[in-house]
């Protein structure tokens, strides 16, 4: 696009600003292209969820001799591996994504994470082996681990400071979606027409998101100049008088960031950067705990064990569009109640679900005769669970981290919250059923439940409101200034 292209948007109100030689003229603008570039990139986040919702439908066909496109049938332990490669490949694609994104760019390298989705997917079309599969998922989860690392970049690049939040936010409704998408078709379809169907989603990614632009942000610290402006005039619809200020504020914090970027002993010489990295760390580590991959990895599983009237597919399907009308729901009240009330009500509503579930088994356990009036429990508790779960412990430990940490150590906080987040996702998902073998499913939940209530005791104890905060209020409070 050459200037007298640019200069083509014409602004709708406009007042101009003389300062020595420069003319900054304030355009209204619009910010449909902004928004059309965060939902495009935002289907990255569906191939996410499709990821994380497969095992579900998938699982049940890979263990019946009807249904299997394996040679044989996957072990109890190679189950296990199948639901937490995905888990693995996620933990290490974070230190390959971090540097590609500087390197080549957060748009070329979100385009290359649909590569790991394409190659996975035809694996598992074709697959006739466990090994393949277990190849596919590992692949899965490096896809995850990018886009999980680089699209919050890149749409915390390209909005304006009034939509942020609002383009922010669609990344957990996006996945609930894909996760409901795969939920939806598995069970009614083959292994191989649910893979072409996921297939699908990183093909459209690929083809829609080529053609949105990179981050200005990104170019201006490759010394990019005109192709900041392009991409600025693009996403704003404004002409290059229009951006000029944004511009210059851009260039200015991304300089600035770029002389006095931190390092791992930075983050721990100061008191409240590790006050920030406790209550991080803390909450994605409970997010965890509370056992959310296990239920999105295994619902269809879990249904079928309950023995309820209700078919498994249809609970899970209703399990799933809870999800994505919780996740729905979060944007329109965090900034109205608060994180800490949100996150107290639950972790506090994840203790009492999981517990009625555990209840629930103990009776199946012991073979009560009063499990026959209670057919309705197991998919109550989870609609309760993912209903509080989506609305609290999902979204805002992200956003939470997204606040705590000055700029010039975030990067490198984030990586070890979203380590430690992946680290305990694998530990969860490859143990989880000999766990439920030895225990009983009863004490699995159970567990699960109980670590949902030390989840309520830490956030009442130990995490700070940040509801009304500017980022500097937010660090003089971690350093007990006010």
């Amino acid at each position: 696009m050459n200037p007298a292209e640019l200069n083509q948007y014409q602004p709708v109100a406009t007042f101009e600003k003389h300062e020595s030689t420069h003319i900054y003229r304030m355009e209204k603008g619009s910010p449909s292209r902004q928004f059309m570039a965060g939902i495009i990139v935002n289907l990255a986040s569906v191939m996410v969820g499709t990821a994380l919702g497969w095992t579900s439908p998938s699982s049940p066909k890979m263990a019946s001799q009807d249904t299997t496109p394996l040679d044989t049938i996957p072990s109890v332990s190679e189950s296990s591996w199948i639901a937490s490669l995905v888990a693995m490949g996620a933990l290490i694609a974070p230190f390959i994504a971090g540097p590609m994104a500087d390197w080549i760019g957060r748009k070329y390298t979100l385009l290359g994470s649909s590569v790991f989705f394409i190659v996975s997917w035809i694996l598992l079309l074709t697959a006739s082996t466990v090994v393949q599969v277990l190849v596919a998922r590992f692949l899965q989860g490096l896809g995850v681990g990018f886009v999980m690392t680089v699209q919050t970049m890149y749409i915390g690049e390209i909005a304006s400071s009034e939509y942020r939040g609002a383009l922010g936010s669609l990344m957990q409704l996006c996945i609930v979606t894909g996760i409901l998408y795969v939920y939806s078709i598995g069970p009614y379809v083959s292994f191989a027409a649910l893979q072409w169907a996921c297939l699908a989603i990183p093909i459209a990614f690929s083809v829609t998101f080529f053609f949105m632009p990179e981050t200005p942000a990104y170019y201006i610290a490759k010394g990019e100049k005109e192709k900041a402006l392009e991409s600025l005039c693009f996403l704003r619809g404004k002409t290059v008088d229009g951006v000029q200020e944004e511009l210059h504020e851009i260039t200015t914090t991304v300089e600035e960031s770029l002389k006095n970027k931190g390092t791992l002993m930075d983050l721990f010489r100061n008191s409240g950067n590790v006050k920030a990295l406790i209550i991080c760390s803390g909450l994605i580590s409970f997010q965890q705990l509370s056992g959310i991959n296990v239920i999105l990895f295994y619902s269809q599983n879990i249904f079928e064990s309950t023995g309820t009237s209700l078919s498994p597919a249809v609970s899970t399907i209703l399990v799933g569009a809870v999800q994505v009308l919780a996740s729905g729901a979060t944007p329109l009240i965090v900034d109205r109640l608060g994180r800490k009330p949100i996150l107290l009500t639950s972790a506090g509503g994840m203790c009492i679900s999981l517990g009625t579930m555990g209840l629930y088994f103990f009776l199946k356990h012991i073979e009560s005769p009063s499990l026959g009036s209670l057919g309705w429990l197991p998919i109550m508790s989870l609609i309760v669970f993912v209903t509080v779960y989506c609305i609290g412990f999902g979204p805002l430990p992200w956003a939470v981290l997204g606040e705590m940490f000055p700029a010039n150590v975030k990067s490198i906080a984030s990586s070890i919250v979203a380590s430690n987040c992946w680290v305990l996702g694998f530990i969860i998902l490859q143990f989880f059923a000999d766990m439920d073998k030895a225990l009983g499913s009863h004490w699995s939940f159970w567990i699960f439940g109980i670590l949902c209530g030390v989840a309520f005791a830490f956030t009442f104890t130990t995490v700070m409101e940040t509801k009304g905060l500017s980022l500097q209020e937010i660090q003089d409070r971690l350093n007990g200034k006010v």
